[in-house]
């Protein structure tokens, strides 16, 4: 990195470690946010030709935008069709791939030139959101591990969380040879409730589901000591078995004797820099009303658009979730997902995905961006 990407990587920095401990609710940083996004907005625009043609079908451009909530959010689906990289992506530091679960030839990539800003907008939320009572917790993780899948955002968002947060007893249980190890996670846990230290649990939301299968099967059941959580992250859908949220919360109980107050889902894609939040534990340590909706930190925002114009909607009223990310600076400050939710005063609530042809603005948006790439 040179010039212009030094220099806004570090307002971005500037940004991430002087709002840290703030939220995306709070709108006296919207001024602060709406300039620096507005800054990074046109350095994409004037850095990756892809973005900027499609911008321009668009009709919108730094001259035209004055607003952090009128910059054009790409549809996550361009991630595999092109390269969104404003920096040689041969000189990426990591590139983060999703997982190709609908084609395995066609992954998205997300390149980053440096981790600096990743690992930045990563590990003060965590400690916020899920350990924020405690300086460190022993982290029992069912996911692999960086090391095992080092184009995995996920993976290394978990193993960041080990690092800064996880005590000496802290341990994977996957490794490349053997998968997951349930039958030393079953041991692990056994240590756990009788030195009567909490745990937390960390990976993806499938992979409980698995170990749940596992222990109704063998017919095992925890009582996890006090105050030890559970986090989850990834989601239920798109799998061959259906599993109700409800169902899986209601295992959580059953199976580990954590209930729901402290159990967190953290919404994260390959595509965005920063993750967001269920608010549970972060509302239940503070003693008031323990809140369901998820949040982001001050570096984020979100905008709930209508499905076919891809117009903003009324406050409260459901439609496709655009994510405004101030550490997705090399790629696209703004992700139009197929994620449907709502915003409330305390954040928002995730529904899940559109189905076929319910998202027909996000359908068009891609041809539009696809339109831009074919008439090169």
């Amino acid at each position: 990195m040179k010039g212009w990407s030094e220099e806004l990587v570090k307002e971005i920095l500037g940004f991430i470690h002087a709002y840290s401990d703030c939220h995306s609710l709070e709108a006296e940083l919207d001024p602060e946010f709406n300039d620096l996004a507005l800054n990074i907005f046109k350095f994409q625009y004037e850095g990756n030709p892809h973005y900027k043609r499609y911008c321009q079908r668009r009709h919108k451009s730094p001259l035209t935008v004055k607003r952090w909530e009128d910059i054009p959010p790409i549809p996550f689906q361009m991630f595999k069709e092109t390269v969104l990289a404003c920096e040689p992506i041969e000189e990426a530091e990591a590139v983060f791939m999703t997982s190709g679960s609908t084609n395995k030839e066609k992954r998205g990539r997300h390149y980053h030139p440096t981790l600096e800003v990743w690992d930045a907008s990563m590990v003060p939320p965590f400690k916020h959101y899920v350990l924020p009572d405690r300086d460190q917790m022993t982290i029992y993780v069912l996911s692999p591990a960086e090391d095992v899948n080092e184009n995995s955002s996920l993976s290394r968002y978990l193993s960041l969380a080990v690092k800064h947060y996880g005590t000496r007893d802290s341990a994977f249980f996957f490794s490349k040879e053997a998968g997951f190890d349930m039958a030393g996670l079953v041991s692990a846990l056994r240590k756990s409730e009788a030195k009567g230290e909490p745990v937390l649990l960390m990976g993806a939301t499938f992979a409980y589901v698995h170990f749940l299968d596992y222990c109704r099967a063998e017919g095992l059941a925890f009582n996890l000591p006090n105050n030890s959580r559970i986090f989850d992250t990834g989601g239920l859908k798109g799998q061959a078995r259906e599993v109700t949220t409800e169902e899986l919360y209601s295992w959580f109980k059953d199976y580990f004797s954590i209930e729901r107050e402290l159990c967190i889902n953290m919404y994260g894609m390959t595509e965005l820099s920063s993750q967001l939040y269920d608010r549970t534990i972060a509302t239940k340590v503070k003693g008031g009303r323990v809140c369901l909706e998820k949040i982001g930190p001050a570096w984020t925002r979100l905008q709930v658009l209508n499905p076919d114009t891809l117009n903003p909607v009324p406050f409260g009223e459901t439609g496709l979730l655009a994510h405004y990310d101030l550490a997705n600076w090399n790629s696209a400050v703004a992700v139009l997902t197929e994620d449907l939710g709502y915003q409330t005063e305390n954040g928002f609530v995730l529904l899940g995905r559109t189905k076929g042809s319910e998202a027909r603005g996000c359908s068009i948006a891609i041809d539009e961006m696809l339109a831009e790439q074919t008439s090169r």
